[in-house]
């Protein structure tokens, strides 16, 4: 026999012990997964979506939206460990994908926000509770989720990468040895071609599994325990509805005939046969009017007491400009009363035009900054009214921080109050409003964008 074994080559024992390890490795996974659906049966079909690929580039684990890459090494080190600790790595890297952190980028600082998602995910993990997934708890993570928790009613990625703004160079080093798990070097080549196969699943796909589980945790009986209402709140906070803003507006705007050529009521056959049958006679002109939705009374309310900010008021006024400016939802002649308004209403500037606009939005200066009281704004803008000063009013926006009075009667007209994300308390919004969610930073460096909208029903 070890005459045989002398006559086998290296590499072919080398490549014998690496399918042997993969194997291996892949029931590891296999039990993994089996386990942590025995335990959250609401994470079965996120659970299945991520295919193990054995990976020798790979750092540890790590994935790109439709595979779970692996270090075969890593796996079978952690497992020798504590095979809690493959559930708890396999759980992290699920979590950045039920959560759309891969895609979330943007224009953030891409280490911090890493930082900021593996704090998110790590934090929801730790909340569980479940057997499977349970590991004592340090000391610098208990601190550090109390300073969190002190400041942000969710632990979401988003909020945790604002907390961790002017972090120093060594306290982000120590909370990386503290929190990261997974290697997110694939996050960046989701949108490059490379040698493996395209991603099967998509950003769409994670967010319809991730409403998914959502419905399937609000349909078990019996109590939650905390840690599955932590993660149902967290789940409500990323399964709110995203509404392009532009869209939004137009709720707002109104029906009328405009001096503009009409392509969807014009027969261009009959156009073309008249000029081929009598040269240059058509037998049918187009439309010179078409109906068209525009933005026409329309009014602004800035709350603008000591908790609202001066720079996201004008970056939220600025936004609200540019795509009210947009020729397809301006009418040439407008009526928007742009109120200042804390505990009594400050200011009232009437806008008839772009330039009034443009010229308002140089100068802008908030004016009040006491206590917040919504109620005043709203009989001011019914007696506007009254005075004759709307003929249609469409809708008010109320850019507020959601701390005040609200009034309890519906007014005559469509509202929606505007909030800044995870900056708000909204438990007292009347059921007749609308409710705005925007993303602070995204608002500061490059407009609203996509933004969150829950819709009322009167």
């Amino acid at each position: 026999m070890q005459e045989l074994d002398a006559y086998v080559s290296p590499i072919w024992k080398e490549q014998t012990a690496l399918l042997e390890l993969a194997d291996v490795c892949g029931e590891i996974l296999r039990d993994a997964r089996n386990e942590l659906y025995l335990s959250m049966r609401f994470l079965d079909v996120p659970l299945n979506a991520l295919t193990p690929v054995p990976d020798g580039k790979i750092c540890g684990l790590g994935t790109d939206g439709s595979r779970l890459f692996y270090q075969m090494e890593f796996i079978a080190e952690l497992y020798r460990k504590n095979r809690i600790y493959i559930n708890r790595a396999c759980l992290h890297t699920l979590f950045h994908c039920l959560f759309g952190h891969m895609w979330a980028r943007k224009w953030r600082d891409p280490e911090l926000w890493s930082l900021a998602c593996d704090i998110s995910v790590e934090a929801l993990a730790d909340g569980l509770k479940k057997a499977c997934v349970h590991l004592p708890i340090p000391s610098l993570r208990r601190e550090l989720y109390g300073h969190l928790e002190q400041e942000l009613a969710v632990l979401n990625a988003e909020s945790v990468y604002r907390a961790l703004q002017g972090l120093s160079e060594k306290d982000r080093e120590r909370l990386c040895v503290e929190f990261c798990r997974d290697d997110h070097t694939l996050w960046e080549q989701r949108e490059k071609p490379h040698s493996r196969a395209l991603p099967r699943n998509s950003k769409e796909d994670w967010d319809e599994m991730r409403a998914r589980v959502q419905m399937e945790l609000e349909a078990q009986t019996g109590e939650a325990s905390d840690g599955e209402k932590d993660f149902k709140e967290h789940l409500a906070v990323e399964n709110r509805e995203r509404y392009d803003y532009r869209s939004f507006l137009r709720k707002f705007s109104v029906q009328r005939e405009a001096l503009q050529v009409d392509p969807d009521a014009f027969d261009y056959v009959f156009y073309t046969y008249g000029l081929s049958l009598y040269k240059n006679m058509p037998l049918i002109e187009p439309l010179e009017t078409r109906e068209i939705r525009k933005v026409e009374d329309f009014a602004v309310v800035i709350d603008t007491s000591m908790s609202c900010s001066g720079e996201l008021v004008k970056r939220f006024l600025e936004e609200t400009y540019t795509v009210l400016a947009e020729s397809e939802s301006f009418f040439k002649k407008v009526n928007i009363h742009i109120i200042q308004c804390d505990d009594k209403v400050r200011q009232d500037v009437k806008i008839e035009d772009r330039e009034s606009l443009l010229s308002y939005m140089d100068g802008l200066e908030l004016c009040g900054l006491g206590g917040t009281d919504f109620r005043p704004a709203f009989l001011y803008v019914e007696q506007l009214i009254r005075e004759g000063r709307f003929d249609r009013l469409k809708g008010l926006l109320y850019f507020t921080d959601g701390r005040g009075i609200f009034p309890v009667k519906m007014p005559p007209f469509d509202t929606a109050f505007v909030f800044v994300r995870d900056r708000f308390t909204d438990a007292d919004v009347p059921p007749w409003a609308m409710k705005v969610v925007l993303d602070a930073e995204e608002l500061m460096e490059t407009g609203c964008g996509k933004q969150e909208c829950m819709p009322y029903e009167h």
